[in-house]
């Protein structure tokens, strides 16, 4: 299906439903297999060739890599028709490669959009972040020491310290983090991979999870951003470069200030953002690629801020 030029930012969310669910579909046959390449590439060759079916101009301003590294959908990169509307496009074709490859849960395609100029063009390296649910948007603050944020976080939700899940990536880099947040009495889930969706778990019901704190991906911080956006949840992260080349690659690309603190609406700006989504292992915001004799069902969900509305997709594909 193709969108009429010049059509709204919410009708081509939906249009992209079906660029990550042939994404999810194409990284799935892969689960368990050990191997995250050959899934990342297989989600990714996918999502091209179905973006290029659109009716819109996107380019890609979060991507994978450089043009010339591989299969990746590389930053710069145009896509659509070439047909109005004009889009700024961040992309994740597969969020936890080496979760797919090992059959670990928490597995998506990603794409947010907005019209151009409204995604930060973030260079490829780590953010400090802290992420919550709109109850807790104003409560949040990323120099805050941790015990501190965990309380406010509780009074918020109307929950006691014990009760409160923080999601952190299992990393060395975490130690202190985890042994802090044990120490305020909260209760720690650590995952492998993927904060986007552990992120947005904050604001969704099916999700246990009240926090999500540590060090990840600024790619990951602009897709949940966008995601925030519609959900009306808040991200805090400010840049934290694990090592010189790091510093050297944000200097290239003009951040010479790590002190800065970004919230949602700062990496996704204005009124016409989208995030859309399609589960390949099953996670917090959706459940994985099922596969049956005659048919494959997918599980999606597609959010916009205008109009703001969340659309969650279930599809039976007949083969």
């Amino acid at each position: 299906m193709k969108s009429n030029g010049g059509g709204s930012f919410d009708n081509l969310a939906l249009e992209f439903v079906r660029v990550t669910e042939v994404a999810a579909i194409a990284a799935a046959k892969w689960i368990g297999k050990g191997e995250a390449k050959l899934a990342d590439k297989a989600a990714v060759d996918a999502m091209r060739t179905q973006f290029n079916t659109i009716d819109f101009l996107g380019e890609i301003v979060i991507g994978e890599g450089a043009k010339d590294e591989s299969h990746e959908l590389y930053i710069g990169e145009k896509l659509g028709t070439g047909k109005e509307p004009v889009v700024d496009i961040a992309v994740d074709p597969l969020e936890c490669t080496d979760s797919v490859a090992n059959g670990f849960p928490n597995a998506l395609t990603v794409i947010a959009t907005g019209p151009k100029g409204s995604l930060y063009h973030a260079a490829d390296s780590y953010m400090d972040k802290i992420a919550v649910g709109p109850e807790a948007v104003d409560v949040i603050d990323l120099d805050a020491p941790v015990a501190d944020n965990i309380r406010k976080v509780a009074k918020a939700l109307g929950k006691e310290v014990s009760e409160i899940i923080i999601a952190t990536l299992d990393r060395p880099r975490h130690e202190k983090l985890i042994a802090e947040a044990r120490a305020a009495g909260a209760r720690v889930r650590l995952f492998t991979d993927g904060d986007v969706a552990m992120a947005l778990g904050t604001c969704l019901s099916r999700s246990s999870v009240d926090m999500l704190m540590g060090i990840g991906g600024s790619s990951e911080a602009v897709l949940a951003a966008a995601a925030m956006r519609c959900l009306g949840g808040e991200l805090l992260c400010r840049w934290k470069p694990k090592d010189e080349k790091h510093i050297k690659r944000l200097n290239d690309a003009g951040v010479t200030d790590f002190s800065t603190v970004f919230r949602a609406r700062d990496l996704a700006k204005g009124d016409d953002i989208s995030f859309t989504a399609t589960g390949v292992v099953s996670g917090p915001l959706a459940d994985g690629v099922l596969f049956a004799a005659d048919h494959i069902v997918t599980h999606s969900v597609v959010m916009s801020t205008h109009p703001r509305n969340i659309r969650f997709i279930k599809t039976k594909h007949m083969q």
